[in-house]
C-alpha cells in the first residue's frame, strides 16, 4: 500500500478550547495573507478574487461541450488556486444535505476517547488532526478535521472506516459513487 505522506500529530482545536484558553496560542495566529498561499497579486486584485469559486455539476456533465468546458476550466483553476469550490445544480436533495451535515457533526462530537481510537499515528496523514503540518513551529488552521482514503478501497484504512457510523459510512459511499455513475466510470475504480 503506498502512502501520501505524513502529518505531524498536533492537538485537537476542540480539546483546546474545552480548556478555556484564555488567549489564541501563537501557532493558530497569521499575520498575513502570503502564510495560507494567498500571493500579493490573489489578495489585492479585483473583488471576484476573494468570491469562494463556484462549480456547477450540471454545466459540467452538460452534453453541450462549450459549457462542459468552461465548467471544467473552472474547476481545473478552483483546484490550483484554492484547494476548494462549492458546489452547486449537484441533484443531492436538501434533506440529504441535512443528514451529511448531522451525521458528520455527531462525528465531530463523539467522545475524546473514541476520537483518539481515530487519531492520526505518527508518520501517517489519516484521521483526526491536521494535514501538511511538517514542522513545530508552522502555523496551524484553527479546526480539526478526518481524513480517510475511501477510494479505492484496498486503500481505505479498517480501523478509521469502521469508526465511522454506519449511516456516516453510507452516506460517504453514496456521495463517492455519483461521479462514477454520471461518468460512467465502475464505482470501485477510484476515479472519483
Amino acid at each position: 500500500m503506498s502512502s501520501f505522506g505524513s502529518s505531524l500529530i498536533v492537538p485537537s482545536v476542540q480539546e483546546l478550547v474545552k480548556k478555556e484558553i484564555t488567549e489564541i496560542p501563537d501557532r493558530y495566529i497569521r499575520t498575513s495573507c502570503s502564510s495560507i498561499g494567498l500571493d500579493h497579486e490573489t489578495t489585492h486584485s479585483d473583488s471576484a478574487a476573494h468570491s469562494i469559486p463556484i462549480i456547477n455539476i450540471e454545466r459540467l456533465l452538460s452534453r453541450e461541450s462549450i459549457l462542459a468546458d468552461e465548467e471544467l476550466e473552472k474547476l481545473h483553476s478552483a483546484c490550483k488556486d484554492w484547494g476548494f469550490f462549492q458546489v452547486v445544480d449537484h441533484g443531492v436533495s436538501t434533506s440529504t444535505i441535512e443528514k451529511i451535515k448531522l451525521e458528520i457533526h455527531n462525528f465531530f462530537e463523539l467522545p475524546l476517547d473514541e476520537k483518539k481510537k481515530l487519531w492520526q499515528k505518527p508518520g501517517d496523514h489519516e484521521g483526526f488532526g491536521q494535514l501538511f503540518v511538517v514542522s513545530d513551529e508552522q502555523k496551524l488552521d484553527w479546526s480539526d478535521m478526518f481524513y480517510i482514503t475511501m477510494l479505492p478501497t484496498i486503500m481505505r484504512k479498517p480501523h478509521l472506516f469502521a469508526g465511522m457510523s454506519l449511516p456516516l459510512r453510507y452516506i460517504c459511499s453514496l456521495v463517492l459513487s455519483m461521479p462514477s455513475k454520471h461518468l460512467q466510470w465502475p464505482a470501485s475504480s477510484g476515479r472519483s
